[in-house]
């Protein structure tokens, strides 16, 4: 079983973060070694504080307006491996390393398993 990896919180990167009206700043999952994109969730400061001291992804829930940590229910955690902000401060970036089946509620290993065009799109 992974480990949790803390990821020390210096406070002047922390303030370069720049949250949107709302408090959040997306942030988007990325896997560890394969690279792929596994989802996109919100965070606040608080959830980004919880995500960098334990070394597990935590995001806030806009619908529920709750924190939420990754696969405390479904047992799909992520093990936070790096974190980045990038060159405008609006956005986040997690490298994890995934246990389970997959990041998304769905099932998928990944919440982006459907392609604008593909042959099985639904004709509307």
């Amino acid at each position: 079983m992974p480990t949790a990896t803390p990821i020390g919180i210096n406070e002047h990167d922390l303030s370069t973060v720049e949250f949107n009206a709302d408090g959040l700043v997306p942030a988007i999952v990325q896997e560890q070694g394969s690279g792929q994109v596994l989802m996109l969730g919100w965070m606040n400061e608080e959830a980004l504080r919880r995500t960098l001291t334990s070394g597990r992804s935590w995001f806030w829930s806009r619908s529920r307006q709750e924190y939420w940590c990754k696969g405390e229910t479904s047992g799909d955690r992520q093990w936070v491996r790096e974190a980045y902000y990038d060159c405008d401060g609006d956005a986040v970036l997690l490298v994890v390393e995934q246990e389970g089946r997959g990041a998304c509620h769905t099932g998928e290993r990944t919440c982006f398993y459907r392609a604008f065009g593909a042959p099985d799109a639904p004709a509307q």
